[in-house]
């Protein structure tokens, strides 16, 4: 009885189960050759599958549950997903509410370069997108060379610098400089570029050398206002001389008024800088090798000249040894005919001096005439706590160009273990340079030095101290009887 019913029951749930497997069936089988018809992918039991490609770029579609192979696409009957894409960008036009999800790198990217070809920055080339579902492989050969070798380029090129504006030099009756043009375009230094109206500094000018600075120095040198070395740098000389060359001429020059200086500059000789040729006999000198530290080293020498080529050529035309090699980095300063970049500094003063201001507060030695308009300013190093300048006014007893030297410990400072009398010879690497301006106080005066870069800046023994060519400029505007008046 029971094996009877339990027979029964199992035929009857057989039955059950064919039923329900042939319905959907006879329900996928026309949907199927549908979609095969329609050229779509018969997809078999629930319709996960995996996708991959063989060695010929096929895309091969297998049934993930039984391992059967459902397609195999070529390349060439697959959708151009990119080419649609275009396809429908161009035909919808630009979208205003076009959505970015930064989070996603390639939208990121997508937006950054809208913005960018919005603004006009740069121009981007079209780029094919990454497509994640396709097989991003190359289909297109790049461009064959041309015949001169070179691979086409449609985008525009990089702006280019502009070109600074040449000025003409205009000669001057008394000009220290003769214009000398180079015979070759490469025997030429070239100057720091300007581009875009910046000054970009040469990476081989030592910190804080710049062009436009330099060129403010040389106007200011030019109208009697010296600052000193020309260096390219900003600085307290700087400053000082600018306020003496609007006093002098009577302008509100600042140092910032870059139009201002360029105009002044064509007004007063033209360009900053000139060219110049080295002469055999700036090659010839004579020189010496060293200038020794020690007093009783100096006074056996014969004469404490210059040391090379740079430095004599330096103090000549009013600038600092490093600034001007520098400017010529491939020049050769010991072959004559080298043509080289140096400082325009134009004419000297020459109008007769009758009274001098040594300023200690200012570390500064102005000049005036007889109607006491200030014709000339020059940077100075004027005494020291251990051993302080005169106070009061004196007077110019004599003028001496390239002198002696006379140490006498007993009476000044004391050198070194030199304990004796010294005659230290001439030179412009001498104690007191290449000039001296002797005061009515015994043992004091004005001179040059043998480091004109630290003018100003340092202390000296108790006198005025001024560059080698300040001073030459100074000693050939005074006589015997101008009065130097020192103060605080």
């Amino acid at each position: 009885m029971f094996r009877t019913i339990f027979t029964l029951s199992a035929l009857a749930a057989g039955l059950l189960s064919s039923s329900a497997m042939a319905a959907p069936t006879e329900d996928i089988a026309p949907r199927s050759a549908r979609a095969a018809d329609a050229g779509g992918v018969l997809v078999a039991q629930n319709g996960d599958f995996d996708v991959y490609y063989d060695a010929r770029g096929n895309r091969v579609i297998v049934d993930a549950e039984t391992g059967q192979v459902l397609a195999i696409q070529p390349p060439q009957t697959r959708f151009d997903r990119r080419a649609l894409r275009r396809e429908r960008l161009r035909n919808l036009g630009p979208v205003e509410d076009d959505r970015y999800y930064l989070d996603d790198p390639e939208d990121a990217a997508r937006l950054r370069r809208r913005q960018l070809e919005e603004e006009g920055l740069i121009v981007i080339p079209p780029v094919d997108e990454y497509d994640p579902y396709s097989d991003n492989s190359v289909e297109a050969f790049p461009e064959a060379p041309r015949d001169d070798g070179s691979y086409g380029n449609d985008f525009p090129e990089a702006p280019q610098p502009i070109k600074p504006r040449t000025v003409k030099r205009q000669p001057l009756d008394e000009a220290s400089i003769e214009p000398v043009e180079p015979t070759a375009p490469g025997d030429q230094a070239a100057l720091p570029p300007k581009i875009g109206g910046k000054t970009v500094t040469d990476p081989s000018l030592s910190l804080g050398a710049r062009q436009d600075v330099a060129a403010l120095q040389v106007l200011l040198d030019r109208a009697g206002a010296s600052p000193g070395v020309v260096d390219g740098r900003f600085g307290s000389n700087v400053d000082k001389a600018l306020a003496a060359y609007n006093e002098i001429t009577g302008s509100n020059l600042r140092s910032t008024d870059v139009v201002g200086i360029q105009a002044a500059l064509e007004q007063s000789g033209g360009d900053a800088f000139a060219s110049y040729s080295i002469t055999p006999e700036d090659a010839a000198g004579p020189y010496v090798a060293s200038v020794p530290e020690d007093y009783g080293q100096k006074a056996q020498l014969d004469r404490l000249s210059y040391t090379s080529v740079t430095e004599a050529l330096a103090e000549r035309f009013h600038m600092d040894e490093n600034y001007l090699k520098a400017l010529n980095p491939e020049a050769n300063f010991n072959r004559p005919g080298t043509i080289i970049k140096v400082a325009n500094f134009g004419r000297l003063v020459a109008e007769p001096v009758t009274r001098i201001i040594a300023d200690k507060g200012k570390k500064q030695v102005r000049a005036y005439d007889a109607s006491g308009k200030l014709i000339a300013a020059y940077p100075a190093t004027i005494g020291s706590a251990d051993t302080p300048s005169p106070t009061g006014t004196h007077a110019v007893s004599r003028v001496a160009l390239d002198p002696n030297y006379t140490y006498n410990p007993n009476i000044n400072f004391k050198q070194g273990e030199n304990n004796s009398i010294l005659t230290i010879p001439p030179g412009p690497n001498g104690p007191v340079g290449s000039v001296w301006i002797a005061l009515d106080k015994p043992t004091y005066g004005i001179h040059g030095t043998p480091d004109p870069s630290k003018i100003g800046k340092t202390e000296s023994h108790g006198c005025v101290r001024l560059t080698n060519w300040d001073a030459r400029e100074l000693a050939k505007i005074v006589s015997p009887g101008v009065t130097v008046e020192f103060i605080e």
